[in-house]
């Protein structure tokens, strides 16, 4: 999908630049559950519980989880940029600054944040919720987490264009004042004694 609707904004050109790159974080949330799903499957496997045996920390199972779902943002992103900036180029196109420009300040800082902030708040669910097969599972909302606030800042955005880079680089503000303020809590909100499989 992100190769499909990237390469369609990128045929677009400038379509591309202010839109396709907004979106994009969009599609790179819905790439990045998969730290998420590790983390709830070895929960209730017993695996998280055996690592906190040995030694590991709850912080570096949180470090970890949030590294798997980075790795797998950058392979969406990768792959959608690649798209919508080969056809931006094939239909013509002449590459000029606001393209990367709009890649670095808001299509990659936008996709991590989002998805740190997806993850951290998914692995904090599934700390402190009663680990039962299917039931409880924060998978199901927690890409609607990320893509919400991409949405309303897109939203936001078109509706006041004359403000819309202060919109979307404050709502990246935002969810970063959001996600290290969670994870000053890692503490607190994943003690090592919620890792325990329901086994």
């Amino acid at each position: 999908m992100v190769v499909f609707y990237s390469a369609v904004f990128g045929l677009g050109g400038p379509l591309f630049v202010s839109i396709g790159t907004v979106v994009l974080p969009i599609f790179a949330v819905s790439g990045g559950i998969g730290g998420l799903l590790v983390f709830s499957n070895d929960r209730l496997k017993g695996v998280l519980e055996y690592l906190a045996a040995y030694g590991l920390s709850s912080r570096r199972i949180l470090l970890n989880s949030l590294l798997a779902g980075i790795v797998q943002v950058t392979i969406i992103l990768g792959a959608g940029v690649a798209a919508g900036v080969t056809t931006y180029l094939l239909s013509g196109y002449t590459l000029t600054p606001r393209l990367p420009e709009a890649l670095l300040v808001y299509t990659f800082p936008m996709s991590y944040l989002t998805v740190t902030l997806m993850t951290t708040l998914g692995v904090f669910w599934t700390s402190l919720s009663s680990p039962r097969a299917g039931l409880n599972s924060p998978i199901g909302v927690l890409p609607m987490v990320g893509v919400l606030p991409t949405a309303a800042a897109l939203v936001v955005a078109l509706a006041i264009p004359a403000y819309a880079t202060q919109i979307l680089l404050g709502t990246e503000l935002v969810i970063l004042v959001v996600v290290l303020s969670l994870l000053s809590r890692t503490d607190h909100l994943m003690p090592t004694e919620r890792l325990l499989s329901p086994g």
